[in-house]
């Protein structure tokens, strides 16, 4: 019986996991604050492109520095930069991404 149960289930498990939504997403969350953003010099505008801009990035026990970057623009959407904030005595990594204008 448990045996034709889990059959069963397995199908579903499965897909519950290769339904998940594709802005679903995790946080990085520690306690050292990161250093201050960099000044970075934003090159000519290029078109059909959207400046993203630098960030900190925690990389197992230390931040390191991701450089800005051109990327292609998509249209209806605009670019929420990557950025940490506190939370709970912590701090917290949120990913950049595009969102809906």
């Amino acid at each position: 019986m448990k045996i034709r149960y889990a059959l069963l289930c397995a199908p579903l498990l499965a897909a519950a996991f290769v339904a998940a939504p594709a802005h679903a997403r995790g946080y990085v969350e520690i306690e050292v604050a990161p250093p201050a953003v960099r000044e970075e010099v934003v090159p000519v505008p290029r078109h059909g492109y959207v400046w993203v801009p630098g960030y900190w990035e925690w990389r197992g026990h230390e931040h390191f520095w991701v450089a800005g970057t051109w990327v292609r623009e998509r249209h209806g959407y605009h670019w929420e930069p990557a950025h940490w904030v506190e939370y709970h005595h912590h701090w917290r990594f949120i990913p950049g991404e595009w969102v809906r204008s």
